[in-house]
């Protein structure tokens, strides 16, 4: 992942990087473990002091999605239930998973553990995971329900479960009504979602966002000068899509971007964009907002339909730790 600051705009340029290295690390472009690049090496690329860079880092790290090894650099933070085994085949995973119980049977026993008790263990362990299973919530800030919106809708979708969004605000109310549950979030906000769920029997999984490769590919592209519409449910990924190209393209580029329900806002970017980019539970209102004015349009702009909000892997994942494979 490349970074891109330009000097000249009105964000300052810590948050440019800084939302680059959420976004990278919310979509797994930065996997768990991943050792970020020093300060020294992001000075030399975006020109920024290295103080500044450092303390972007502290930022990072107290959201809670990179920690600092002493001597060793900046580590993407492992938040527990993730997975490397997406590209590997079913015989191989069999084979790490067996390797794995096996072991831990081992250190089991070492510690003074019959096979009885084991047994015991294991399934206690199940079962209780299957009970948070019946229970689903996805928790984002009230701020960007949109976003919740969006993986709640895509997750009932793939799980083929219920699953209700609960603001972040409201979660503690929520939860003290259960006995057992998994409250799903993004990196982004993982932090808060854990500090609620510390004392309680629920289990967080975050789920990596797609990393719009696709999306970014064609805005490279695009000719300068061109006029850009991003629309989305979501005010979050209104925000950060738009300081991610614009740190990429800059003023090559004029973007606007809108909420799908401000229909003023996205009237105006329908008579004016050559292209819009619109995630897939605003895409109908954009096919619609072009019919209605498609008669006094000097051109159509074209529209890309972004991928799902939610990663595929996450998807792979949630199923598993649900109990649905």
């Amino acid at each position: 992942m490349q970074f891109h600051i330009q000097p000249d705009s009105d964000v300052p340029a810590s948050k440019q990087l800084y939302d680059q290295l959420l976004f990278g690390i919310a979509s797994r472009q930065f996997s768990p473990g991943h050792r970020l690049p020093s300060t020294r090496q992001l000075a030399m690329q975006t020109g920024l002091h290295r103080n500044t860079i450092s303390k972007v880092y502290n930022q990072l790290e107290t959201t809670g999605v990179v920690e600092s090894v002493a001597g060793s650099g900046i580590y993407v933070k492992s938040l527990g239930n993730e997975s490397g085994n997406a590209d590997l085949s079913v015989s191989e995973i069999r084979q790490n998973v067996q390797e794995v119980s096996s072991e831990s049977l081992n250190k089991m026993l070492i510690h003074g553990a019959s096979l009885r008790e084991a047994r015991e263990l294991f399934l206690a362990e199940i079962d209780w995971r299957l009970r948070c299973g019946a229970r689903v919530f996805v928790s984002v800030p009230q701020r960007d329900i949109g976003a919740g919106e969006l993986m709640t809708q895509e997750l009932q979708q793939s799980l083929g479960i219920p699953v209700q969004l609960v603001p972040i605000e409201q979660l503690d109310e929520v939860l003290a009504q259960t006995h057992a549950g998994t409250v799903v979030t993004s990196r982004y906000f993982i932090s808060a979602v854990e500090a609620i769920t510390a004392n309680r029997t629920v289990r967080v999984l975050p789920v990596d966002l797609q990393d719009y490769g696709k999306e970014l590919a064609v805005l490279k592209t695009v000719p300068k000068n061109s006029h850009v519409g991003i629309v989305s449910v979501s005010d979050g990924i209104l925000a950060i899509a738009e300081a991610i190209v614009y740190s990429m393209r800059g003023e090559e580029i004029l973007i606007n971007t809108c909420q799908v329900a401000d229909s003023y806002k996205l009237k105006a970017i329908v008579r004016s964009a050559h292209l819009i980019v619109s995630d897939r539970a605003s895409l109908a209102r954009v096919k619609k907002a072009i019919e209605v004015a498609s008669d006094d349009l000097m051109r159509i702009p074209k529209v890309v339909e972004s991928e799902s909000y939610v990663g595929e892997r996450s998807i792979s994942l949630l199923k598993r730790e649900l109990g649905l494979l």
